[in-house]
């Protein structure tokens, strides 16, 4: 697992980073837009003293509606070393956090898995990801990963090229999380908090209730039982998302459509956690500066 003729995501883009920048614009170092505690995870990620979140540039999808696309699409962040990166896991470590909340980390896994090396927390570390993975990377990460928190974003391949630029994504999707269930089992709470396990995070888009209970129906029938789900009902338009180019959802998701899929969601049996619609607030979304 390398920067050289990368293959880290499904893309397979080939580039050497070492030299150029990959699809997902990144490089040979990582590259980290913030970090610092937050609070709006699941509150077993949360906790009452935050989740020590580090925020990494660039992206492997094109979500249109991204909610933190300053990071993911406009390539917002500052390079650092392996070095300087295992420091900022121990300081947020010693400020207090729950865990080491690595989000959107699939395209700088060499480096994390570098820093993790060099200074392994003593928290959980926490792989919030996208879904769109390979098992042949996240294998590389097998034992410094305790929590991984994945999307579960579409069961349609045509939905999926439309909103994120690609037509595989159920496929990766199943066999990414397949594999962060290998490695880590099933959900295991201590004190409130989250030790180890999966959880996957659907989010609901607007005028597309029955295509979230496909995706919800899919996710019962092709992952394990012991991974647990979280139904996000927090969507805002944002992004390159307008009355132009996406009228469909341009705007939050109703009250009736959100109802449509917890009944489902409720009907499946999942265990994990619901998102209360007021969470659809500019207020939630990641600011760059503390």
């Amino acid at each position: 697992m390398n920067y050289e003729k990368c293959e880290l995501c499904p893309r397979k883009c080939g580039i050497n980073r070492n030299i150029s920048r990959g699809f997902c614009k990144g490089g040979a170092m990582a590259s980290v837009t913030r970090a610092a505690k937050h609070f709006w995870e699941e509150p077993v990620i949360s906790g009452k003293n935050g989740s020590g979140t580090v925020f990494f540039a660039g992206c492997t999808l094109r979500c249109v509606f991204c909610q933190n696309h300053e990071i993911s699409r406009q390539n917002v962040g500052k390079e650092v070393s392996d070095e300087d990166l295992a420091e900022i896991f121990l300081s947020l470590q010693e400020d207090g956090a729950e865990n080491i909340n690595l989000v959107n980390p699939v395209h700088f896994a060499p480096s994390i898995k570098n820093a993790l090396l060099i200074a392994k927390p003593k928290i959980p570390v926490v792989w919030n990801s996208g879904g769109y993975e390979r098992p042949e990377t996240l294998r590389e990460m097998e034992g410094l990963i305790d929590i991984y928190l994945p999307d579960f974003k579409y069961r349609s391949d045509e939905k999926a090229l439309k909103y994120s630029g690609i037509s595989d994504y159920a496929e990766n999707a199943v066999a990414a999380i397949n594999e962060m269930y290998r490695q880590v089992g099933n959900v295991v709470i201590e004190d409130g908090m989250m030790k180890k396990g999966v959880i996957v995070r659907h989010l609901v888009l607007p005028s597309m209730p029955l295509q979230s209970v496909k995706t919800l129906r899919f996710i019962k029938e092709n992952l394990p039982e012991g991974v647990w789900v979280s139904l996000m009902g927090q969507y805002i338009p944002t992004g390159d998302v307008n009355a132009e180019n996406y009228p469909e959802i341009n705007r939050k998701i109703t009250r009736k459509e959100y109802s449509t899929v917890l009944r489902e969601y409720e009907d499946l049996g999942f265990d994990g956690f619901c998102q209360e619609l007021s969470s659809a607030d500019e207020a939630f979304v990641p600011i760059l500066k503390d």
